[in-house]
């Protein structure tokens, strides 16, 4: 039989069940696109920007079972959506990049697009692939689509020549897409052994969840409630463990973390790690203390000791893990003298939010009482998406997340301007739930053209601003050692204006006393397939435990002729 690439393409993204792609067509993919069109299954997107469609399709594959799909054209498209590529690769997401490509069958050099996409592409990609011939098309994108779940997840680039979407070319089958099956090894009964004996005999155990252990939440209450032992998450791993939880204290374990976290940690002597890298964030610029027994599970083996030493180390899928660990635990004595710790965290927690509304914003919104208002009114099946910025701590450290897969920011990779298209991408995936995005104002700046996809599409979601006019979590960095801010104030933003153009309804909190009132009309209008921007003007004035902690960190980490530099110039600075 005779097919076009093009043909072939919409055909294997129909088999691996992709709902939505998301791109701009151009004259390398027109074809794609055309195809797409007819199909019963996917929706393709239009977004403004390449970047923002990456970010969209991330946010997908975080909160659904349909890997986010980008269809963009070479070169140029290529570049802007790489931020959200390289997210997606430094979060350990599957995303499918299919990519037109400059015709392969012409004697012309210097053709629109042509450039080296995968060298690019390379360092952001688990693998990059090239279609040579039509009866390639199909095989590669199944191969592609399993190697962006594979072992460690991330994104995968498929480029296909224009010409091969343009001509019919023979292919001999059509085959139907076999999803592999996930296993565990079987040669980590020792390791199990040995992970069963430390936490069983210590005292004072702990368990560090990040998102690699997000589908297995389950058995990690388990195995809390076995130990009682407290847990703490990654920034990304927030929704691995439910804050409903007793056990659950919060982000991090260190002095960067809340006092709940910090509190139950003091006196860990043995630590199970699920699913992190215990890299920057989570550890609050590696301002933790690990215990000797470190028991570590994660699906790439590479990150095992990288930043702290593990006494016993088992490469593979946490879910499967942690069954066979809760299996060889369940029925084992434990030596734990922490039954009474679950009242202490709820103590902690409660002074560490009373703090907070006690805290005078004057004229301005405390952040606490917003997310108290917040967490009350929105369902807890709701879906939280935090940007890059001081608001991401806040989040973090105020508002509860009580499912898997329903809170996530960019973290490792860290691109501001990931929420607003975030947003859509999840609403889009979960048309049912409720989607919320806390959202800086220099974030929004970053990616509010996509206001326009959101008003044209219908999504009924809530895009909070926190307006402060400023790089909040920057500034504040700045104010500390130099008693300025450089390159932090923003512009002047118009932002009622900016939704009203582009056909979004504008909800503006003034004060504390407009809380309740203001996010319970967002809800209502959400609720009716509108986009709402709930504009908040927020009080920075309090840091948060985090940035308080790693100015510490970072401090006490730096030599002391830098140390005295910095404290000497804060100081003259301020006479």
């Amino acid at each position: 039989m005779k097919k076009t690439a093009a043909w072939l393409v919409r055909y294997a993204l129909e088999q691996i069940k992709v709902t939505h792609t998301f791109g701009i067509p151009g004259v390398h993919n027109t074809e794609i696109y055309d195809e797409l069109d007819k199909s019963e299954t996917i929706e393709p997107v239009l977004v403004t920007h390449e970047g923002y469609g990456a970010f969209m399709a991330d946010a997908m594959s975080r909160c659904s079972d349909s890997i986010g799909t980008l269809v963009i054209v070479p070169a140029a498209g290529a570049t802007h959506a790489a931020s959200g590529i390289g997210e997606a690769s430094l979060d350990g997401i599957p995303m499918l990049v299919i990519s037109g490509g400059v015709r392969t069958d012409s004697a012309f050099q210097y053709q629109l697009h042509d450039m080296d996409q995968h060298t690019m592409m390379s360092p952001i990609t688990k693998k990059t692939y090239k279609v040579e011939k039509h009866e390639d098309v199909v095989s590669t994108i199944y191969e592609a689509y399993e190697l962006a779940n594979a072992g460690e997840p991330g994104p995968v680039f498929v480029e296909i020549p224009v010409n091969l979407q343009l001509d019919k070319g023979d292919v001999t089958e059509l085959p139907e897409y076999q999803p592999s099956t996930k296993s565990l090894p079987s040669d980590y009964d020792k390791e199990i052994e040995q992970a069963v004996k430390l936490l069983a005999e210590a005292k004072n155990p702990g368990i560090f969840v990040g998102w690699g252990g997000v589908d297995a939440s389950d058995l990690t209450e388990k195995i809390a409630s076995k130990l009682s032992a407290p847990v703490s998450t990654t920034l990304q791993g927030l929704s691995a463990f439910s804050a409903k939880h007793p056990l659950h204290t919060g982000m991090g374990f260190g002095g960067a973390a809340v006092p709940a976290a910090t509190n139950a940690f003091k006196d860990c002597d043995c630590l199970l790690a699920i699913g992190t890298r215990f890299a920057e964030i989570g550890t609050g610029s590696f301002g933790v203390t690990v215990p000797e027994n470190l028991i570590h599970i994660d699906i790439n083996p590479k990150v095992f000791s990288a930043n702290y030493p593990a006494k016993v180390a088992i490469g593979g899928d946490a879910k499967l893990v942690l069954e066979k660990l809760w299996q060889a635990l369940e029925g084992a004595d434990v030596q734990s003298t922490q039954n009474n710790i679950s009242k202490q965290i709820k103590a902690d927690k409660q002074a560490y939010l009373d703090e907070w509304k006690e805290h005078d914003s004057k004229d301005r919104v405390n952040p606490a009482t917003f997310f108290g208002s917040l967490r009350k009114q929105i369902n807890d099946d709701a879906i939280v998406i935090a940007d890059d910025g001081n608001h991401t701590f806040l989040t973090a450290e105020l508002m509860p997340c009580y499912l898997p897969r329903h809170f996530f920011s960019p973290t490792d990779f860290n691109c501001m301007g990931y929420a607003t298209p975030a947003v859509i991408g999840a609403k889009l995936a979960n048309p049912q739930k409720q989607v919320v995005g806390i959202i800086g104002d220099g974030a929004f700046l970053m990616s509010q053209t996509e206001l326009f996809t959101a008003s044209d599409r219908g999504i009924g979601a809530i895009f909070t601003i926190f307006n402060d006019g400023e790089l909040a979590q920057i500034s504040q960095a700045q104010s500390t050692p130099y008693n300025k801010k450089t390159c932090t104030t923003l512009p002047s933003l118009r932002l009622k204006a900016m939704v009203e153009a582009s056909g979004c309804q504008y909800i503006r909190i003034e004060s504390n006393e407009d809380i309740d009132q203001m996010i319970n009309q967002a809800i209502e209008l959400s609720n009716q397939n509108v986009p709402v921007v709930l504009d908040v003007n927020v009080d920075y004035s309090k840091k948060t435990r985090f940035t308080k902690g790693i100015i510490k960190t970072n401090l006490k980490r730096m030599n002391l002729p830098t140390k005295v530099r910095m404290i000497s110039r804060a100081l003259w600075r301020r006479l």
